[in-house]
């Protein structure tokens, strides 16, 4: 059975910076793709990036040049940095992940209905 248990959320200041680790039990990590969605209060949940099985990444645009995706193999664990933050960057957040194929274009793995595996989320609050 995969377990993904997600820490590192908290509380800053427009501007700041955190980041969130997720770590996974039960498969070999490397063959998953590893996503971060993040849901805020009355909407829906929302990606936020992806890292492949080959280390490739993938952003929404909203995050895009402040959010980095890394993972350590060793480690079973992937990461979200997250800097520049924004109040609309307010949520929880969400690890999820899935087997990655190999063949799925990176736009397979935007939709949360495909990951099989999630966190338990991690809340994220940016003051301003």
């Amino acid at each position: 059975q995969v377990q993904l248990v997600e820490s590192g959320g908290g509380s800053v200041q427009t501007g700041g910076s955190l980041r969130l680790s997720c770590t996974v039990s039960g498969r070999p990590f490397s063959w998953y793709v590893m996503a971060w969605f993040r849901q805020a209060p009355g909407k829906e949940r929302e990606f936020v990036g992806i890292s492949r099985s080959s280390g490739h990444t993938y952003y929404a645009n909203s995050v895009k040049g402040r959010f980095t995706i890394s993972r350590d193999n060793a480690k079973n664990t992937v990461y979200l940095q997250m800097n520049s933050l924004k109040p609309e960057d307010t949520a929880v957040y969400y690890c999820a992940a899935d087997w990655d194929s190999g063949s799925n274009t990176d736009g397979f793995y935007y939709d949360s209905r495909v990951y099989d595996y999630w966190g338990q989320g991690t809340q994220v609050t940016v003051s301003s």
